[in-house]
């Protein structure tokens, strides 16, 4: 499963500027994080009270507390209840808007820094991460600082724009900060059509490749395709759609080849959206460089890490799942795509898968048992798992659907 989260903020007040900034004594901050299913963890702290599991997320305007418990960690004087629009199928979701808080990065200074926080967690964003997750940082965190990612070693690098230096053989390529947002133009090449100059956010907190808003609904269905298919969570509800293959996603001087696209349905209509876009550019590409955030030059650094030439492969079982128990060590099906691997051999679900291959689950983190389930068309895995109230053990023979 892809999580794709996109959020859409309405403020009916100006919002002050909030930002962090390097600590007086501080040229540069390196800050840590995991990286799990696509998804880039930090630790802070919220009002002297943590550490907290946050998501660098470049696709939030606001920052956002999704796990409603923190109202009890926190100390939060002040907060008005806002609507909050959506994608997804379902109704608008409700959250507190709090009064500045003190957010606490080592090295790094808060200044008026509110939060959202949901009064229901409807991502379950822990569940997907296998880990404790407490909410998603995004506009605050980048827009006063240049802000360096390498997906190598795992570190995020702050310094202040004017103190910034480029890569080495980067390629700079133009941003736009729109609505707190970041957005860039790529060019879209698939069978059959004229080359397509698309406007995409840019969303560290979507898990796919690349999402292709209306897509259908100008170009029509491409040749390939899985249908039915599980786009991620949006703010009230899942996102369905199709899911193909590019032959060429053009960015700055980058040509990248038979690149995985998600494409919406198109009654995930985006009207409420204050600026046009065709859709965004997530994870799934941009973990396959070094790049470098530069919101005051409107600019992003793409330098080509090892992992730009690695194919780009989907799911290959079929299977959508999630991390439950106290220690998230269980594994819990909660979708299986029709005319699938897993749905041929009956997998359903509320399956619990107990291991794989002989080893359990409880010892695998969720990205390992990701990369085996798209390792190898026509792979065999052997499956424990509790179905009907009892263990049967089944065989997943993984099948390339796209």
């Amino acid at each position: 499963m892809w999580l794709a989260i996109i959020f859409t903020f309405c403020f009916a007040n100006t919002v002050r500027a909030q930002y962090f900034d390097l600590a007086v004594n501080k040229k540069k901050v390196n800050i840590p994080f995991k990286l799990e299913r696509n998804l880039m963890v930090i630790q802070l702290k919220i009002n002297n009270k943590g550490p907290f599991n946050f998501i660098l997320d470049t696709g939030v305007g606001l920052m956002i507390i999704t796990d409603p418990k923190l109202i009890d960690s926190i100390s939060i004087p002040n907060k008005r209840t806002l609507k909050i629009p959506g994608l997804g199928e379902g109704e608008d979701s409700e959250a507190y808007v709090t009064s500045n808080l003190s957010v606490e990065i080592p090295g790094l200074v808060s200044y008026d820094i509110a939060a959202a926080i949901l009064k229901k967690d409807v991502f379950n964003l822990s569940g997907y991460a296998g880990m404790p997750v407490h909410g998603l940082l995004g506009y605050e965190f980048f827009n006063n600082l240049a802000v360096k990612i390498s997906f190598q070693d795992s570190t995020v690098t702050v310094c202040r724009p004017k103190d910034l230096k480029p890569m080495r053989r980067a390629n700079k390529i133009h941003m736009s900060v729109e609505d707190r947002k970041p957005y860039v133009e790529a060019r879209v090449i698939v069978p059959g059509i004229a080359p397509v100059k698309t406007k995409l956010v840019v969303d560290l907190g979507a898990g796919h490749p690349v999402s292709i808003e209306r897509y259908v609904k100008n170009y029509g269905l491409p040749q390939k395709f899985i249908s039915s298919a599980n786009l991620g969570i949006g703010l009230n509800g899942p996102i369905n759609g199709f899911i193909s293959r590019l032959d060429e996603f053009d960015l700055g001087k980058f040509r990248i080849k038979k690149v995985l696209a998600s494409l919406p349905d198109d009654d995930n209509n985006q009207n409420h959206l204050s600026v046009k876009r065709d859709g965004n550019l997530g994870m799934g590409i941009l973990k396959r460089f070094t790049v470098i955030f530069n919101y005051a030059d409107s600019a992003m650094y793409l330098k080509q890490a090892p992992t730009f030439n690695e194919p780009f492969e989907h799911d290959m079982s079929g299977l959508e799942y999630y991390a439950a128990g106290n220690n998230y060590d269980r594994i819990i099906i909660s979708r299986v795509e029709p005319g699938s691997a897993g749905d041929e051999i009956g997998l359903e679900r509320d399956d619990e898968i107990v291991a794989i291959n002989f080893k359990p689950v409880a010892k695998m983190t969720l990205q390992e048992i990701d990369e085996l389930l798209k390792s190898k068309d026509d792979r065999s895995l052997l499956l424990d798992v509790y179905h009907d109230k009892r263990l049967d053990k089944v065989v997943l023979t993984l099948k390339r659907r796209i």
